[in-house]
């Protein structure tokens, strides 16, 4: 697709949900890329969270893609691999881990409907080691990866769609809010007994 040129509008997309675990794996490494470098204004990062058909319009204005996402390839733990084109709805409906991953299948089948299909689609996914813990941050095998996955993206936005970046010279203002920002959403994480993350003792206490 590189013949497409600089003109091509990209969409840089980050899924997930940061609030259990490894789930957040796409928006962090949004997160990273959005820290350290600058893109062409052609190219869009989005945090798409959990939002599934929301980010129709966006995909449909998208003559490429490149999602990141946490996804079961039934894999090692902190396994980075790639999928492209017909490849992602595939693996997206026979090994999700969240819901979703069944919203964002409905959505590329829309697009598909619509006439509106990106003509490359190109997943960057991780495989997750713990999802079941809420409010937690990625866990140290999949949060090793950030920063590789991160260069994969520029990887495949240089070879595929012609995207070439520059390094930051001075710290933005942030893609997400500060309080969910990595760091402090990880570093001030209160106990599990502040959080009530393991239940009201008065409730689950049988007589």
């Amino acid at each position: 697709m590189s013949d497409q040129g600089i003109h091509a509008r990209i969409l840089v997309l980050g899924i997930g949900n940061i609030l259990w675990a490894d789930e957040g794996f796409g928006v962090r490494v949004l997160e990273a890329l959005d820290r350290d470098y600058v893109f062409p204004e052609h190219v869009t990062l989005l945090d798409g969270g959990t939002q599934g058909l929301y980010l129709l319009p966006y995909l449909e204005d998208a003559e490429g893609v490149v999602i990141i996402d946490a996804v079961d390839y039934g894999l090692a733990p902190g396994t980075l691999h790639i999928l492209v084109d017909d490849e992602v709805p595939a693996v997206l409906a026979s090994r999700k881990v969240s819901l979703h991953q069944t919203g964002f299948q409905e959505i590329l089948g829309l697009l598909t409907l619509r006439g509106h299909t990106p003509t490359r689609i190109v997943l960057v996914g991780v495989q997750p080691e713990r999802l079941d813990d809420y409010g937690g941050g990625l866990t140290a095998t999949v949060a090793a990866q950030v920063e590789a996955a991160a260069a994969k993206v520029l990887k495949v936005l240089r070879a595929d769609f012609n995207v070439w970046v520059t390094e930051r010279e001075e710290t933005p203002e942030g893609l997400l809010a500060a309080p969910i920002a990595r760091d402090p959403y990880e570093s001030e994480r209160p106990s599990a007994e502040d959080a009530c993350r393991i239940g009201d003792p008065r409730i689950l206490t049988r007589s």
